[in-house]
């Protein structure tokens, strides 16, 4: 018996709609990072970008457990001399653009190179309720659904 490796002409990419409002964040990005890899799929090859199209609505309200939201701090240096910068979880939540908590949480779980780089890219998060791919249809996913332990209500 053969193993069975995907070409990408083969792949047949879906596009998922996940509501995030009330998710935990480390348990939706885990579901959001296996789901852009395709490690969903009994065909998956590792070499191969053969995950679906994901569109996250409501990033704005995902929660953090514990006192994450307080603890939580994203560093990045800005290049100068002494320009090392922090932000906490709770600061951007609040901010312009919350989204990139869950974003940053899902692209820390992806592996480097230029494969995990092309599949972020079919990654797409909105802070509100509105999307811009309705063309597409894409499926609804309950991540409730699947454990009761992604979701949070208080």
């Amino acid at each position: 018996m053969k193993t069975y490796s995907a070409k990408p002409a083969e792949v047949e990419k879906k596009w998922v709609l996940i509501d995030a409002d009330g998710a935990v964040v480390g348990r939706l990005a885990a579901i959001l990072a296996r789901r852009l890899r395709g490690k969903h799929l009994p065909g998956y090859t590792p070499h191969v970008d053969c995950g679906d199209n994901i569109v996250v609505i409501n990033a704005d309200k995902v929660v953090l457990t514990g006192r994450k939201r307080d603890d939580k701090t994203y560093y990045w240096h800005t290049g100068w001399i002494g320009g090392i910068k922090e932000r906490k979880a709770g600061q951007i939540l609040a901010g312009k653009f919350p989204e990139r908590v869950l974003e940053k949480a899902v692209e820390r779980m992806m592996p480097d190179g230029p494969l995990a780089r092309k599949q972020l890219k079919n990654l797409r998060i909105y802070a509100g309720e509105t999307h811009p791919h309705d063309a597409q249809q894409p499926q609804k996913l309950d991540i409730a659904a699947l454990s009761h332990k992604n979701t949070r209500t208080a």
